[in-house]
């Protein structure tokens, strides 16, 4: 696996130069709750998730998830996925900070502009590429196949 700048830089760009996305805005910026399908979504601000949320569809379907703001997955909060989604399938494009409250969990690929911090026992299926840092305390990270 190779982790150069330029490598995510190509990621970022690709996955956030994606157009007219099937929804725009979804929960005015507070995804808690809500089951997502395959697609592409887009929030023009800030991205929280509150309360748990499923992804759900086949194994070969792909999420990407374009977040202008930050990206928030509060403490204690689980993204599962159902229907045999695989976290290599969903990509998490974010402009600025992601912060995964302790012990939450998260799934996906998470390609941040500025700095993803998991906060205590936070783990995630997936990986962290971000353009400034990536804290971890205490964190599993599981990569996927």
């Amino acid at each position: 696996m190779n982790n150069s700048i330029g490598d995510l830089q190509t990621a970022y760009t690709g996955a956030a130069g994606r157009t007219n996305p099937e929804f725009l805005n979804l929960g005015a910026g507070n995804i808690g709750g809500k089951i997502l399908t395959p697609d592409l979504y887009k929030w023009t601000t800030a991205l929280n998730i509150p309360t748990d949320i499923t992804i759900s569809g086949s194994p070969t379907d792909v999420f990407i998830f374009q977040v202008a703001g930050t990206l928030k997955l509060s403490s204690a909060v689980r993204i599962t996925l159902t229907g045999g989604v695989q976290s290599k399938n969903i990509f998490w494009v974010v402009s600025d900070a992601v912060i995964c409250g302790t012990t939450s969990h998260f799934e996906g690929n998470i390609l941040g502009m500025t700095s993803i911090n998991l906060q205590t026992e936070a783990t995630i299926n997936g990986r962290l590429l971000a353009q400034t840092a990536v804290t971890l305390q205490m964190n599993p990270v599981i990569q996927p196949q």
